[in-house]
C-alpha cells in the first residue's frame, strides 16, 4: 500500500537522522501514549531496550538482579520513555549519555507485568 499521508500518521518522519531532529508527539499521539502506557512502553523497550540479569560478586556470594535498559540517541525519544514511566510509578535513572536504567525491584516488578522476558 502506498500513500502520501505518512507525514499525517507520523510527524516526526522526516528527513535525516532521526536523533538530530526535533520528535515531538502530535495531540492525538500523546492522548494514545496517555491513554495505554504499557504499550508504549513494551514497544519502547522491545525496539530500543533490553531486560538482562546483572549479577554481583561480592563476599564470595554470588547476587542476580533482573534489570530493564533502554538506551537511544534522541534525547526527545528518551524523555518520552521517561515521561511515560513515571506515568506509571516506575522510577529510572540516566546511567549515561544514551541509557536509561530501570534497577530498583519494585519497578522491575512493574515492567515485568506487562513487558517480561523476550521469548
Amino acid at each position: 500500500m502506498r500513500s502520501r499521508h505518512w507525514p499525517c500518521l507520523f510527524p516526526q518522519h522526516g528527513p535525516g537522522r532521526k536523533h538530530e531532529r526535533e520528535i515531538r508527539l502530535a495531540d492525538w499521539q500523546r492522548g494514545a501514549v496517555d491513554a495505554w502506557p504499557e504499550p508504549v512502553l513494551r514497544g519502547l523497550v522491545q525496539t530500543d531496550g533490553c531486560r538482562f540479569v546483572a549479577r554481583d560478586r561480592s563476599g564470595g556470594k554470588v547476587r542476580a538482579y533482573t534489570r530493564y535498559s533502554f538506551s537511544n540517541r534522541s534525547e526527545d525519544i528518551k524523555a518520552l520513555f521517561v515521561e511515560t514511566c513515571r506515568r506509571i510509578g516506575v522510577h529510572c535513572t540516566r546511567a549515561g549519555t544514551r541509557e536509561i536504567a530501570i534497577a530498583r525491584r519494585a519497578d522491575v516488578r512493574r515492567l515485568d507485568e506487562f513487558i517480561g522476558p523476550k521469548r
